[in-house]
């Protein structure tokens, strides 16, 4: 009994880490098109301040049609995203979960879906905490049967950052690596124990996939904290976001081969994508790995605009397989998740990487990066697929968390974001 017993919780050890970082995930196929952002800005990440109603918009797909009892709640977690040990009404004002009331069945679409949106937070259902939460969109009222979940971060700005971004000193990285130099002012707050108290999480084009986490200020001068951005702040400067405009189905834009109109769902044939690591740096805009709903010729492309089933290809210089690593495409249309439906397999016949993924209509920023396949919980690596650019214009955003002594929950006390070309 007692081996058995250890076995489970050597188990449960092991899963552990996927648990805790599966924050943004979809666990039912039928669910497309989530969007959740800034009210008016889908390329924005949810981020509000504490105290604020009706500035997120949250927009999503079900594609196995009908009306049904979509409902919603939040999780309050610590810095790490583990759930923050309060009850539910130490950090919510209002009820335990809201159901969604605003839905429309699909019209001028070939594909037939019905549209669920909505605004939060509501007056009825405030989070009353700063910190990280988890949107929880569940079915029938019952919270096992979770639909889909995504982050939130609801800020109360306590904490003053002065942030720089510089080219690194290291000669090895100084071309294609970027480096964030910051200090915090924290004033405000009541500090005896930085190293405890006081996290700061950096990211990347807000991405939870890469986070840096764990570094400490080099040294404190006051109330003022100053981290080494050259010891633990170089971080590899990607390339921009490759794209592809899906905003139309009867026309084929500059990214697209073919599509096939007779098809339900449209096919779509993309370009080749092909590897970057040795081309020169060619600089555009791109939306740093977002993506927005659009359709041109729909004049409300949320329940008007159709879906189509894109085909990706990758190639390689060599035009070769990668011998131990795997390939896959990610960006915010898929949260960076690196599994089976971000995977490529590659066509010995025609020496392209390929896969397909039903997409609706917009504009889609994307990356393909690599794993090792002994190894696929390491990091995903964009450095040969796409190459390493000091010139890229990415965003770079410092949150700092604060746990007081009295409280047993940890508060988002700080938030700032630079772009690399100070837009």
């Amino acid at each position: 009994m007692n081996r058995q017993f250890y076995q489970y919780v050597f188990l449960f050890l092991l899963v552990l880490p996927n648990m805790i970082l599966a924050q943004d995930e979809t666990r039912m196929s039928n669910i497309k098109g989530i969007v959740l952002c800034k009210s008016g800005d889908q390329t924005s990440y949810p981020i509000i301040n504490l105290g604020s109603t009706n500035a997120l918009s949250l927009d999503f797909d079900d594609l196995s049609g009908g009306i049904k009892n979509y409902s919603y709640t939040y999780q309050l977690c610590n810095a790490d995203w583990t759930p923050a040990q309060l009850s539910y009404f130490d950090f919510i004002q209002g009820f335990t979960s809201n159901r969604i009331m605003n839905y429309k069945v699909s019209s001028i679409a070939t594909t037939q879906y019905t549209h669920y949106a909505l605004t939060l937070p509501e007056s009825n259902f405030m989070p009353t905490k700063s910190g990280n939460y988890i949107l929880k969109v569940f079915l029938s009222g019952d919270t096992s049967q979770l639909a889909f979940s995504r982050r939130i971060l609801i800020v109360d700005n306590r904490v003053s950052i002065n942030l720089a971004l510089q080219q690194p000193y290291d000669v090895t990285k100084m071309r294609t690596h970027q480096k964030l130099q910051f200090s915090l002012n924290n004033s405000a707050l009541q500090i005896t124990n930085p190293e405890q108290q006081i996290k700061v999480t950096v990211l990347k084009n807000y991405r939870w996939d890469i986070p840096i986490t764990g570094a400490q200020p080099a040294f404190i001068t006051g109330s003022t904290y100053n981290y080494n951005g050259e010891q633990d702040f170089v971080i590899p400067a990607g390339k921009e976001y490759r794209w592809l405009d899906l905003t139309s189905f009867r026309f084929v834009s500059d990214r697209i081969k073919s599509i096939d109109q007779n098809a339900k769902p449209f096919q779509v044939y993309a370009m080749v994508d092909r590897e970057r690591s040795n081309t020169e740096y060619l600089p555009y805009q791109d939306y740093n790995g977002f993506f927005f709903i659009k359709a041109t010729e729909q004049i409300t492309p949320s329940f008007q605009g159709d879906y189509g089933n894109v085909h990706f290809v990758y190639q390689n210089y060599d035009k070769k397989p990668f011998p131990d690593q795997n390939v896959y495409i990610v960006g915010q249309f898929n949260n960076y998740v690196c599994d089976q439906n971000s995977l490529l397999h590659y066509n010995g016949d025609s020496s392209y990487y390929e896969t397909n993924i039903l997409l609706k209509q917009g504009y889609y920023n994307y990356i393909y990066v690599t794993k090792p396949i002994k190894n696929p919980n390491a990091q995903d690596d964009s450095s040969i697929t796409e190459g390493d650019y000091w010139e890229t214009e990415n965003d770079y955003s410092v949150l700092v968390y604060y746990r007081s002594l009295n409280n047993r929950y940890v508060e988002l006390v700080g938030f700032k974001t630079i772009n690399t070309r100070g837009k």
